[in-house]
């Protein structure tokens, strides 16, 4: 068996590792006059989308639009994934992708609809008749109304809340293609197998997607789903590679991470409502936020968009709680994955680092973690800045100026610091 000293040409054996290998390849007949970056975007640009190792397939699953919200947050939760692809089911059977699918459901547009029904405007009880309004509310004007909700703090639910709404018949009832407004946060933007893995890359990256479906030439379905968490995982494997090593070796400070300074943390302090935190979060299009203890400025813990689950699939762990604050929230989490003897990142508590770690250092702690964010924190456990997955695969690769033409024409909102 071999062992993890074993030289990195001698042992791979897994994809990612023998995918790596092909960078290598291409690495060492490179130009000597290229940049290591220069290098590396024309190793990606030469190597087809197609030859990424395909994902497990309980993670590519797709969704159809007459599931009911409650399905589909079931579906999510059970398959541990953040999103998954609509099939429009009115759509003919020989439909292009473009056709076929209508948007991907997630987590971050589940928030914006429970953040609907908890706002003072919306039917405190899911039971009212007015629940409606707050759906067509909640499904025709997403975008302006985020803009609205300015910094003002989320409301305050009681303990039984959710166990109300997700036992009422508007939430079994609502349709994931009632909550369409929120797709035009997550369009669905397919790659094609002959596309490129810098393409990919790109938009994983600097285009802020957080996964890329890959679609099959012929029939237009889906064939793979690329994550942020699986290029981080490639990337692991890949330790001991020259091309790896060159940029994997050196420090945080010095590929100017963390981008996210103190300053511009977005948080939420333990005493606010746990809705406070999906709600920065998705006004802030983040995926993450740390919980901060009041009067100071450690974090006691994390939460993410994915934990909004927690809100719908066991609304009964918040019954003897007044008010669902983020403390609460954590704490309750903590016991019932606990009892039910769930792995989930929420468990491990806050994951860390200090600036003077190495790329390879976070990549493999990131990877064997399973986490999106890290903290990086001073020697007394302040918090200085964060890293996410989508940061580090941004300084892996950079876009060409022109490099996407009208790829993006009228499906994705561009950067504002976009070369396109």
């Amino acid at each position: 068996m071999g062992t993890m000293e074993e030289s990195p040409r001698s042992g791979l054996s897994s994809p990612e590792a023998k995918l790596g290998m092909r960078v290598e390849d291409l690495w060492d007949i490179m130009e000597p006059q290229l940049s290591p970056t220069e290098k590396l975007n024309a190793c990606f640009e030469s190597i087809p989308v197609s030859a990424f190792p395909p994902a497990p397939s309980n993670q590519v699953i797709e969704i159809k639009s007459d599931a009911s919200l409650a399905e589909a947050v079931q579906i999510l939760a059970e398959h541990k994934i953040l999103s998954a692809p609509v099939v429009d089911v009115d759509a003919p059977e020989d439909a292009s992708w473009i056709d076929r699918y209508i948007g991907i459901v997630e987590f971050a547009g589940i928030a914006v609809w429970l953040l609907y029904q908890s706002e003072p405007s919306s039917p405190r009880s899911p039971l009212t008749p007015t629940s409606a309004t707050a759906l067509a509310a909640a499904t025709k004007g997403v975008t302006a109304e985020l803009e609205c909700l300015g910094p003002a703090s989320a409301a305050t639910t009681s303990g039984n809340f959710f166990e109300a709404l997700t036992s009422s018949d508007f939430y079994k009832s609502t349709k994931v293609r009632d909550i369409s407004g929120s797709f035009r946060w997550a369009p669905f933007l397919a790659l094609q197998t002959s596309n490129s893995f810098l393409t990919m890359l790109l938009l994983l990256s600097k285009y802020k997607m957080k996964s890329v479906p890959v679609v099959g030439l012929g029939d237009g379905k889906i064939e793979n789903v690329i994550t942020q968490s699986a290029v981080i995982h490639m990337l692991a494997e890949c330790a001991g590679l020259q091309w790896f090593e060159s940029w994997g070796t050196k420090k945080l400070s010095e590929l100017g991470l963390p981008v996210m300074t103190p300053n511009r943390i977005i948080k939420v302090y333990e005493d606010e409502p746990v809705l406070q935190a999906f709600k920065l979060m998705r006004k802030k299009r983040i995926g993450g936020i740390p919980v901060i203890e009041n009067g100071g400025s450690r974090a006691v813990g994390n939460i993410s968009l994915r934990d909004v689950q927690f809100l719908l699939t066991a609304p009964e762990i918040y019954h003897d709680y007044r008010s669902i604050t983020a403390k609460n929230f954590l704490a309750a989490v903590r016991i019932y994955l606990e009892k039910h003897h769930e792995i989930c990142p929420l468990l491990n508590g806050m994951i860390t680092c200090k600036r003077d770690n190495t790329m390879k250092e976070l990549i493999q702690l990131l990877d064997s973690e399973k986490i999106h964010r890290i903290y990086v924190v001073d020697d007394d456990g302040n918090l200085e800045g964060v890293i996410t997955l989508r940061d580090i695969i941004s300084k892996l690769v950079h876009e060409p100026r022109g490099y996407f033409g009208d790829f993006f024409d009228g499906v994705l909102p561009l950067p504002q610091n976009s070369r396109v």
